[in-house]
C-alpha cells in the first residue's frame, strides 16, 4: 500500500510520491531535524518479505554508502520502521535521461558532457569494487549541476561475484510489459533487458565491462534517439543483443563524428575482452572528444559542403607524390637530370579524406604504390594506386578504415577500423583483426612486429603481426601528453 503524505518514518515526513523503480517506491520527504528535502526509497512490504529482494535492498545501501562523488546520488541514511525498510537519499530536481530522450537525440555537446559525467561516476564505483548492473536512461538524472547516476539496487561487490544460479528466466520476461518501457527483472537474470550485456543475458557474472556495454547502449540512444537493440518482446530483444549489431549511428544521424561512433562500437562489443576495459579509459576518450569540439571530428559528408576541402587534399597529394617521385629519380638517375611531374585525382565519385582521423597517404616501402583514404557521402575505405598508373583500386574489406601503413613486403597493410587494428593483403584476401585500438593514431611495421597507438592518449604499444596481446613500449607519465605516430628506425630495434 502506498505511503500517504504526512506519514513519518523516523525523523522524515513524507510529502508526496515521487516515482517508482524496479526495486522500490520513491517519495519526496522532509528531514525534520536538518530542515532539508530528501528522497526516501521504500521497499514495498510484499517484497520486503522476500529474503532475496531484501538482501538486494540492503546491498544497495552498503554499495552506495561509500560512493561519494558529484555525479552519484548521495545516500544519507538507512532506516526501518513498522516493517518498512527505507533509504534516505539526496533529492534531485530535474528529469531522468529517459524522459529527456523521449524528445529525441541529444546535441553532441550535451551528449558528451553528460557522457563524461556518467563515465566518471562509473569509474568511481568500479574503483570501489562496485558494479552497477542496471545502467539505463531511467537511472540517470539530469540536474542543473550535471548528470547523476542513481539506483544501485542491483549493484554487486566484485568480491562476492559468484555465479548466478540457474539459467536466464525469460519466462518471466515474456509476461512483462512491452519493450517500449524497460523494466528490471526480479528473476534469475538481474538487470534491464534492453541494456543488458551478452554475458548477463547468458546468466554469467557481470563485471565492470558489463556496465560499459550498458553505457554503450545508453550512448547509442543519446546519439540517435533510438534503442540500440529492439524487438517485439523481451526475448527478441535479448536475442538481438546476443546475435545482432545495432544499425550504425551514422546511418541514423549522418553528422555523427566517426570517433564517437567508434567509441560506442567498442563499448557494444559482444566479447567483454574487445570492449573498453575500464570506465576511466572511456571517460578519457569522451573527454577528449568534448574538449576537441565537433568541428575536429566532422564526418566526410561535411567536407563536401566546402569545395576547398577536396582541392586542398588533391593539392597535398599531388605535392607529396611529385616530391617523392622527383627525389627518387634524382637519386637513382642523377645523370639524366630530367624532371618528373605527377598528378593524382580521387577515384570517380569520391573525394580524398585527409582531415583528422583519416591520416595521410602512405607510400609503400618499395616506392611503387600509394595508399590513401577516400570516400563518398555514404562510406569510406582505403584505396591503393600504383605510381605508374592513373587508376586506383579499392582494397576490399577496409570499409571505414583509416591511417593505413605498409608492411615491409609492400603487399600487406595495417589499418584501423571499428575500434580495432587490422591487417590485410592488398593483393586480395580477408582482413584479419589483430587487437583492440579504439582510436588508433599511426602505425609502423618491421618484420612481424607492429608499433601502434591504440588511443589518442595512451603509450605506444607493440603487437605481433599475427595478432595477440599488445604490450607497451613507452610509458607515459604526463596525462596531458600523447604518444602517437610511431616509426621504426632502419635497424628495427629503435
Amino acid at each position: 500500500m502506498p505511503i500517504v503524505p504526512g506519514t513519518k518514518l523516523g525523523p522524515y515526513e513524507v510529502l508526496s510520491a515521487a516515482g517508482a523503480g524496479g526495486m522500490g517506491e520513491v517519495y519526496k520527504a522532509r528531514d525534520t531535524r536538518l530542515e532539508r528535502t530528501v528522497a526516501i526509497k521504500v521497499l514495498p512490504s510484499h517484497l520486503s518479505a522476500n529474503p532475496d529482494l531484501r538482501a538486494r535492498f540492503e546491498r544497495e545501501a552498503k554499495s552506495i554508502s561509500g560512493l561519494q562523488h558529484p555525479n552519484i546520488c548521495v545516500l544519507y541514511d538507512v532506516g526501518s520502521q513498522d516493517g518498512v525498510d527505507f533509504l534516505v537519499m539526496e533529492y534531485l530536481e530535474g528529469e531522468t535521461l529517459a524522459t529527456r530522450l523521449e524528445k529525441g537525440a541529444m546535441p553532441l555537446a550535451e551528449l558528451l558532457k553528460a557522457g563524461v559525467q556518467i563515465a566518471d561516476a562509473l569509474d568511481k564505483a568500479h574503483r570501489g569494487g562496485i558494479v552497477h548492473r542496471d545502467l539505463k536512461p531511467g537511472n540517470v538524472m539530469l540536474t542543473k549541476s550535471g548528470a547523476k547516476l542513481m539506483d544501485f539496487g542491483l549493484a554487486k561487490p566484485h568480491a562476492f561475484a559468484g555465479s548466478q544460479s540457474g539459467a536466464p528466466a525469460f519466462s518471466a520476461a515474456m509476461t512483462m510489459t512491452s519493450p517500449a518501457s524497460p523494466i528490471t527483472l526480479a528473476g534469475t537474470v538481474v538487470g534491464t533487458v534492453q541494456f543488458m550485456s551478452p554475458e548477463q543475458i547468458q546468466g554469467k557474472d557481470a563485471d565492470a565491462r558489463s556496465d560499459i556495454f550498458a553505457f554503450g547502449a545508453v550512448l547509442y540512444e543519446m546519439a540517435t534517439g533510438k534503442r540500440a537493440f529492439e524487438g517485439k518482446s523481451q526475448l527478441s530483444v535479448a536475442s538481438a543483443i546476443l546475435e545482432k549489431e545495432p544499425e550504425p549511428i551514422s546511418t541514423i544521424q549522418p553528422l555523427t563524428p566517426p570517433a564517437l561512433e567508434q567509441v560506442v562500437q567498442s563499448c557494444l562489443a559482444k566479447d567483454p575482452e574487445e570492449r573498453f576495459q575500464s570506465a576511466h579509459d572511456l571517460k578519457v576518450q569522451l573527454g577528449w572528444l568534448a574538449s576537441a569540439g565537433s568541428s575536429a571530428f566532422a564526418p566526410a559528408i561535411q567536407a563536401r559542403k566546402h569545395s576547398w576541402m577536396p582541392l586542398a587534399g588533391l593539392t597535398g597529394l599531388a605535392l607529396l607524390v611529385a616530391v617523392f617521385v622527383w627525389t627518387s629519380f634524382f637519386q637513382t638517375r642523377a645523370s639524366a637530370k630530367h624532371v618528373v611531374r605527377s598528378t593524382m585525382l580521387a577515384p570517380a565519385q569520391m573525394h580524398f579524406l585527409l582531415q583528422g582521423r583519416n591520416g595521410p597517404p602512405a607510400i609503400s616501402p618499395d616506392g611503387a604504390r600509394i595508399a590513401f583514404v577516400a570516400g563518398s557521402e555514404n562510406k569510406s575505405s582505403i584505396w591503393v594506386r600504383s605510381l605508374d598508373s592513373m587508376d586506383a583500386t579499392e582494397v576490399t574489406g577496409t570499409d571505414g578504415g583509416y591511417y593505413p601503413f605498409w608492411a615491409p613486403d609492400s603487399h600487406h597493410m595495417g589499418f584501423y577500423a571499428n575500434g580495432k587494428l587490422w591487417k590485410i593483403d592488398t593483393n586480395g584476401g580477408p582482413a584479419t583483426m589483430l587487437c583492440n585500438a579504439a582510436m588508433g593514431r599511426g602505425g609502423s611495421w618491421y618484420d612481424d612486429v607492429i608499433l601502434f597507438t591504440p588511443t589518442i592518449q595512451e603509450s605506444i604499444y607493440q603487437v605481433s603481426a599475427n595478432g595477440g596481446k599488445p604490450s607497451d613500449v613507452t610509458h607515459r607519465t604526463d596525462t596531458s601528453g600523447s604518444h602517437r605516430w610511431p616509426q621504426f628506425m632502419p635497424d628495427g630495434r629503435h
